[in-house]
């Protein structure tokens, strides 16, 4: 099998635009406060775990606000769904930058996260069904806008954070406001599905076993992923505007592998091997900054490279679950992204509270551990992975339907005989 990179990738409809535009801004929510985390911990006079509780609080409510989201979409619509999801995010990163504790800011972190999870579930699934260039290039499309969110968000934070520490959140809120006008002029109004999604619909999915296993790979990477990037910028004891800057530079590499390394490494190597790759690469990486915590080149190299790996892993797992589950897009998204945030929650509080009970080392180590776990559980769903590659031609187009692909799966990978009918029973056919 080989892949082509998509023709049409920078020649889209506006809407699409539209929506990879507030991507951006809402990516940039996650690298936003890398660069002011120590000034804000010194400012507001709380330790490295407390502060790290800005991450767990914004992304375990996305991860639980996903279960939800596709039930909200399909009654009101995905356009209304991104723009109720855009207000949110004004409304309370604006009040998180009023906040005059760190309990405060954790909080409204927590009401950013929900209007998150509305947002990132839905617009992945409008990028996907309104994209020129095939799926794959809708995925990339939408790696990119995380690239270049990511990339943007430290340098914004730092030259913002430079200022006071609330100035971040003040920036967030202004460019989300700007986001969500620009979602509301230049989308069309989209039709309500044909059916509406239960409730329970994500967690039914996660019994399909090809999607468990990506979302449980998810989760061992993003609790390594949001190791370095929650706790690594304290060791490195810079200023706000210097720390925005390596992680501009990390996010760079993000953005560069997720557009032009994930398509060439997945021709040739397919998806499974170059995940196994990145994860061990990302692995390799961070046994370096377990190794050397308190060197800052080290970390600042280690961080900045870090963004190879994570720009492949990115774009080519979120590529092979759409391919490998058998419901619709929407409600894959939201079941993946439930379990994914879940660890991407948890790990930097946990390496807070690692460091305060044994010593810098421990937290990277594990996070050294949780890599090569992904990998180790990816290579129990090979075949699954090989399944989602032929059931794409070389444009990233879908060459069989996706629930063919799915029941391939199943027949080929040891998934539940029924796994499919499961799935219909829930969606209502």
């Amino acid at each position: 099998m080989s892949h082509a990179e998509p023709t049409h990738l920078f020649r889209q409809p506006k809407a699409v635009y539209a929506v990879a535009f507030a991507c951006v801004i809402s990516f940039m929510g996650i690298g936003l406060v890398d660069p002011i985390l120590p000034a804000l911990a010194e400012e507001l006079d709380a330790t490295p775990s407390q502060a790290t509780l800005l991450f767990t609080s914004y992304l375990v409510v996305t991860a639980v606000m996903m279960l939800v989201s596709n039930w909200v979409s399909s009654r009101i619509g995905a356009k209304r769904t991104l723009i109720v999801g855009l207000a949110v995010i004004v409304v309370f990163a604006a009040l998180a930058g009023s906040a005059t504790s760190i309990s405060g800011i954790v909080a409204f972190r927590a009401g950013w996260g929900l209007g998150n999870a509305l947002f990132i579930a839905t617009s992945l699934a409008a990028i996907v069904s309104s994209a020129r260039g095939g799926f794959a290039g809708a995925i990339i499309l939408y790696e990119a806008a995380l690239g270049l969110g990511i990339a943007a968000g430290p340098v914004v934070g730092g030259v913002l954070g430079d200022i006071s520490w609330r100035g971040p959140f003040y920036g967030v809120a202004v460019l989300m406001f700007v986001a969500l006008v620009a979602t509301a002029l230049l989308l069309p109004a989209t039709p309500l599905p044909e059916r509406r999604t239960s409730l329970r619909a994500p967690l039914a999915a996660l019994r399909h076993r090809g999607l468990f296993l990506m979302s449980l790979a998810a989760l061992l990477y993003n609790w390594s992923f949001f190791t370095m990037l929650g706790y690594a910028p304290f060791p490195m004891e810079l200023e706000p505007l210097q720390l925005g800057w390596v992680f501009f530079g990390w996010g760079i590499f993000v953005a560069i592998f997720s557009v032009l390394g994930a398509p060439r490494l997945q021709a040739r190597f397919g998806t499974a091997r170059s995940l196994y790759g990145a994860l061990t690469g990302f692995a390799i990486v961070l046994a370096f900054i377990a190794a050397f915590p308190e060197h800052r080149t080290v970390l600042v190299v280690a961080v900045i490279v870090s963004g190879v790996f994570i720009g492949i892993n990115n774009t080519l797992t979120t590529q092979a679950v759409m391919m490998i589950s058998p419901v619709e897009r929407p409600v894959a998204s939201a079941a993946y992204g439930f379990v994914r945030f879940i660890g991407g929650g948890l790990a930097p509080f946990a390496a807070g509270k690692l460091v305060e009970v044994s010593n810098l080392h421990v937290p990277f180590a594990l996070a050294v551990v949780t890599a090569l776990g992904a990998v180790g559980v990816l290579a129990t769903n090979h075949r699954a992975l090989a399944a989602a590659d032929a059931g794409m031609d070389e444009d990233g187009h879908a060459a069989q339907d996706v629930e063919d692909v799915a029941g391939q799966v199943a027949d080929e990978f040891g998934g539940a005989p029924g796994a499919i009918d499961e799935v219909e029973a829930v969606r209502g056919r």
